[in-house]
């Protein structure tokens, strides 16, 4: 994607733009002349003009194909165009693997995987009639190293990873660019709108280690990075020529443990994680 392109001349969609990380990166390019459309499912639609130097706020659910098509549709026939997508929406159920229903499992899927999957396929024939745009999928480290009792997270962050290196190879050819940002922990609402699986009761056999690894986890996300970390990342991938499959943002210490996972070896690791999260 030619980075020639002025801000002003670039149009963004960021999903998940209400709050967090995905409000950050909307704010942070709409104040650097870009012009944003965010999304969340409580937004308008059709949405308010937004006053300079604010992004636009539309109405998207990303678990319905129908939401999804309607919002990508209004942004290119008021744009003329699409040139970034920011696959932010997403949200993190906590509890056992055991004690996770095959409903709540899906629920996390639906919206953190299949969300960004109905979001490509509606701003992909967009991207290739212009010959040209760049895809930006919100993963996270915890889809690079498993996250004890966010298992179904985990899941769903390794899906979008595997997602997008396999949508890099296949848009190439159409001057389509596709890359992932692996956030570690951030101060955002994201710690206090975790879900518990509705079996995560004390008498569940693992709640005593569910509440410890939740403890540390939420400790942590408390005392991250700041989800703007994330936003100023994004210009530069947007500005970039060629981006890279994948950045990793965040703490040094998390970032370091993603390189430990290549190179340690695998139950030694194990091993590590275990200790770090207090499980026995």
């Amino acid at each position: 994607m030619p980075r020639s392109r002025r801000p002003e001349e670039t149009v963004v969609l960021i999903t998940g733009a209400s709050s967090g990380i995905g409000k950050a990166c909307a704010d942070h390019l709409a104040r650097r002349g870009y012009r944003v459309f965010g999304t969340s499912r409580r937004a308008p639609f059709p949405p308010a003009p937004a006053p300079p130097g604010q992004p636009v706020m539309l109405q998207m659910d990303v678990t319905q194909d129908e939401s999804v098509r309607r919002a990508v549709d209004f942004i290119v026939q008021e744009a003329g165009r699409l040139d970034v997508v920011v696959n932010n929406a997403g949200f993190g159920i906590a509890g056992a693997v055991e004690d996770t229903s095959i409903e709540e499992a899906k629920s996390q899927l639906e919206t953190n995987f299949f969300g960004v999957l109905r979001v490509c396929r509606a701003a992909l024939p967009v991207m290739r009639a212009q010959g040209e745009g760049l895809i930006v999928n919100i993963s996270s480290l915890g889809g690079v190293i498993a996250l004890p009792f966010q298992a179904l997270y985990s899941a769903s962050k390794f899906a979008v990873e595997g997602l997008t290196e396999a949508l890099r190879l296949e848009v190439r050819p159409f001057g389509i660019q596709v890359t992932c940002i692996e956030p570690g922990d951030m101060r955002t609402g994201f710690t206090d709108q975790r879900v518990r699986v509705a079996a995560w009761t004390p008498e569940s056999a693992y709640g005593p280690y569910a509440e410890r690894v939740l403890q540390v986890a939420e400790h942590d996300e408390r005392s991250g990075g700041t989800p703007e970390a994330v936003a100023v990342l994004l210009e530069r991938i947007i500005r970039s020529s060629n981006p890279a499959p994948r950045y990793r943002v965040g703490p040094a210490f998390q970032r370091l443990a993603a390189i430990l996972k290549g190179v340690l070896p695998a139950r030694l690791f194990e091993w590590a994680l275990a200790k770090y999260y207090r499980i026995p």
